[in-house]
C-alpha cells in the first residue's frame, strides 16, 4: 500500500497531541511534589503564597465561627480590586472581630478593617442563620447576606440565598462572588442602593458558624457541580481526540478499500468494428499504383539489359 502524505501528517499530528496531553497531565503532580524542592523551601513558598490557617472567632469564651479564604478582594465601581487577605488572616496583623455574635439560631461574622486606602471605617459582615427543615429532618445553616459598611454611614448589601450546608458541616466553594463569571452567588439586594457599585469575591471560601467542636472545620459540603471547568476541558479534549482517531481510522479503511479495488480491476477491452479492420479504399488505389509503377520499371530494366547484351555480341 502506497503511503499517502496527508495520512503521514495526520499521524504525526496525533502523536504530537498525545505527547502534549501527557505532558500537561503529568506536569501538575510533579510540580506539586518535585523531589528537588526541600521541605523548608516548600514551607517558604507556602508562607509567601498562602493560604493561612482559618480565622477562629470566639464568643463568650467559646469558638463559634471558623472562616477561611485564599483571597478576599473588594472593588468599588471601576477602581482596582483591594486585596484584604493579609489583613484578615495574617497573625501579625489580625482583623478586629469583636463585633461578631453567635447564638443557636443566628451568627454574625464581623471583620473591622478601619481605614483602607480611600475607604474610611471599612467593615464587612456576614449574616448567617441556623434553621430546622422538616423535609430534610435536620438543621441547615445559610449565609443570608454580606454587608459592606464604609465611610461610616454608607452600606452595600448582597443576598446569598444559594450558600447553605447542613448545620453539622462546613460550607466550601471555590468562588463566592458578586461577579457573573463566578456564578454570582452574591446578588446585590437592590439596584437603587450602592451595592450595585460594589464587587466582592471570596476565593477558596470555607466557613462554619454552628456546631464548631474545635479549631478544625467539620466535613465540608461543597458547592462544586459535576461539570467544573477542569472536567469540561477534559471532556472537550477527549472529544477532539476521539474525532481525530475516528478520522484516522476512516482514512486507513478507505485506503485499504482502494487497494483492494485496484487488485481486482479487470482489463478494459474496446471492441473494433469489422469496417475498421478493412483497409481504406484510398490505400488500395495507392497500393495498385505502386505495383504498376514497379512492374513497368522492371519491364524497362529487362529491355535495357537485353539491348546491352545484343550490342556486346555484335548483332547491330
Amino acid at each position: 500500500m502506497t503511503e499517502v502524505p496527508s495520512m503521514h501528517y495526520l499521524l504525526s499530528f496525533l502523536k504530537y497531541l498525545l505527547c502534549l496531553m501527557t505532558f500537561f497531565i503529568c506536569w501538575q503532580p510533579f510540580n506539586w511534589h518535585h523531589p528537588g524542592i526541600s521541605h523548608s523551601k516548600r514551607k517558604l513558598l507556602q508562607s509567601l503564597m498562602g493560604p493561612y490557617g482559618p480565622l477562629s472567632v470566639s464568643y463568650n469564651g467559646k469558638t463559634c465561627i471558623l472562616f477561611k479564604a485564599k483571597r478576599l478582594a473588594i472593588r468599588y465601581r471601576n477602581h482596582t480590586f483591594i486585596d484584604l487577605t493579609e489583613r484578615v488572616f495574617n497573625p501579625n496583623s489580625p482583623v478586629d472581630t469583636k463585633g461578631s455574635i453567635c447564638t443557636k439560631e443566628k451568627a454574625t461574622l464581623s471583620l473591622k478593617f478601619g481605614d483602607v486606602e480611600d475607604l474610611r471605617g471599612l467593615v464587612i459582615r456576614l449574616q448567617m442563620s441556623n434553621t430546622f427543615y422538616e423535609a430534610a429532618g435536620q438543621n441547615w445553616f445559610t449565609l443570608d447576606s454580606v454587608h459592606i459598611h464604609y465611610n461610616w454611614t454608607q452600606e452595600a448589601t448582597f443576598n446569598a440565598s444559594e450558600v447553605y450546608a447542613p448545620a453539622t458541616s462546613s460550607y466550601h466553594c471555590q468562588h463566592v462572588s458578586s461577579l457573573h463569571k463566578y456564578d454570582t452567588l452574591l446578588v446585590p439586594s437592590s439596584h437603587t442602593d450602592t451595592s450595585a457599585n460594589w464587587h466582592i469575591t471570596f476565593t477558596d471560601f470555607q466557613i462554619q458558624a454552628f456546631n464548631v467542636q474545635s479549631d478544625k472545620f467539620a466535613s465540608a459540603s461543597d458547592c462544586a457541580t459535576f461539570l467544573t471547568p477542569a472536567i469540561l476541558m477534559g471532556l472537550v479534549t477527549s472529544l477532539i481526540l476521539l474525532l481525530v482517531l475516528a478520522y484516522a481510522l476512516h482514512m486507513v479503511v478507505h485506503l485499504k478499500h482502494i487497494d483492494r479495488y485496484e487488485e481486482h480491476k479487470a482489463t478494459v477491452y474496446f471492441p473494433r468494428s469489422p469496417e475498421a479492420e478493412l483497409p481504406d479504399k484510398n490505400s488500395l488505389v495507392l497500393l495498385k499504383v505502386l505495383l504498376l509503377f514497379s512492374t513497368g520499371r522492371e519491364k524497362k530494366e529487362r529491355e535495357l539489359h537485353s539491348e546491352m547484351e545484343r550490342k556486346k555480341r555484335g548483332y547491330f
